[in-house]
């Protein structure tokens, strides 16, 4: 199946794969790295990712607009994974949580420079009726990779090769890959006209100031914000598991084989989109979401933080491509694709910081050890996922195929 789609669609899924591999040797220690190296507490987790995403956000928002400018996709996508690539191992010799937070903040700057271009460049590539298969492969590679690097510092921690600080710097090894193919991917798609002939038909020119506009007005912006808003950060997930039983050293392991279930779970969310459409594909993963949820709030074992966790990860599979899918579809041809992108990571962005914040405190206010904010933190994640869902289904009587 994968072989129908545009090869630049691969080389952005191969970018993808290795880009993970670097960003996932890291990011799985970072709880036990703030909480217990540096001291920090519940709610320095929910800033770190919510923080990163608010930086990525309004950077995204620009860089979604400047990608509509097709020539300068390629630079922007070259420089935002330069700046990740450099920025990852100094979290290695970082001595406060401030610290980390900052270089994450960076790190998801680069991030914010590249996605909408490359999301657009994969939506211009790809003939309409493979959209989900291509952003499905694109997040099942991505998942891949998060699923290579946490076995690589797994093993280089339980092998005594390097401490935590030493697989933070080992991560610049992927990351040089990274920068080398992201240029092959970049140059792969200059001059050639995509699956649907629209890449090569985009003007180059500043786009209509009504095109973002026009993006922003649907109702399936805002229940995908929505979705952004409640869900709980994967740090505090996390932390959630180490204080059911999951011992530290073992964190990388249940960290990998959450991306196994969300690589594979991310080409069957995208072959479902292209099939059951958007809409229908999200609603069921909010509703597996809901219900994960509350199990998280309600488990007493490590053997149950465990299946719950690998359960979340059909959550990614089943929301992620598409979502994408279907901002490809409302963002339209004729060169808008950058400003939709722009748009939807922009949102999504700002409304997981406000989520990030708002359950890191919820989790904190149960003491230092956040121990019985925890549970709270859960039921009001899992209680406002199940709510949209129910807005959705209603939404779904009312119309046969509505835009969410």
């Amino acid at each position: 199946m994968s072989s129908r789609l545009p090869r630049q669609v691969k080389l952005f899924g191969a970018v993808s794969l290795l880009n993970d591999f670097a960003s996932e040797m890291i990011y799985p220690l970072l709880p036990a790295f703030l909480t217990g190296v540096l001291g920090a507490g519940p709610q320095a987790l929910g800033a770190l990712d919510g923080a990163a995403e608010l930086a990525a956000a309004f950077v995204k928002l620009a860089a979604g607009r400047l990608a509509d400018r097709v020539p300068l996709r390629g630079p922007l996508i070259v420089l935002g994974y330069f700046t990740a690539v450099v920025v990852r191992p100094v979290i290695a010799v970082t001595g406060a949580a401030w610290q980390v937070i900052g270089l994450r903040v960076v790190d998801r700057l680069g991030k914010g420079l590249r996605t909408p271009p490359r999301d657009a460049l994969i939506a211009d590539a790809t003939p309409p009726a493979l959209a989900g298969r291509a952003f499905g492969l694109q997040r099942g590679m991505d998942h891949a990779g998060a699923v290579l690097g946490p076995l690589a510092a797994w093993y280089l921690l339980a092998s005594g090769t390097a401490n935590v600080r030493a697989v933070i710097g080992w991560s610049l090894v992927p990351g040089v890959a990274v920068l080398v193919l992201a240029v092959w991917a970049v140059r792969g798609g200059k001059g050639g006209r995509g699956g649907n002939g629209r890449q090569g038909a985009a003007p180059s020119a500043t786009v209509s100031p009504a095109a973002p506009a026009a993006f922003a007005a649907p109702a399936a912006l805002v229940a995908i914000s929505a979705f952004y808003l409640l869900r709980m950060p994967d740090t505090l997930i996390i932390l959630r598991s180490q204080q059911l039983g999951i011992p530290v050293a073992v964190v990388p392991l249940l960290w990998a084989a959450v991306h196994v279930v969300r690589s594979s779970s991310s080409f069957l969310g995208g072959a479902a989109t292209d099939r059951l459409g958007p809409g229908r594909t999200m609603w069921v993963g909010w509703l597996v979401y809901a219900v994960l949820a509350l199990g998280m709030a309600r488990a007493t074992t490590a053997a149950g933080a465990w299946a719950l966790f690998l359960g979340m990860g059909l959550v990614a599979g089943l929301t992620e491509s598409p979502e994408r899918a279907l901002v490809a579809r409302l963002a339209g041809p004729g060169g808008h694709q950058g400003s939709g992108f722009g748009v939807y990571h922009g949102a999504t962005g700002l409304a997981a910081l406000v989520g990030g914040l708002a359950l890191g405190a919820v989790y904190q206010a149960g003491g230092a050890g956040g121990g019985a904010g925890g549970p709270r933190a859960f039921i009001a994640s899992a209680t406002l996922g199940g709510l949209l869902a129910l807005v959705s289904a209603a939404h779904y009587l009312r119309r046969k195929e509505g835009p969410t």
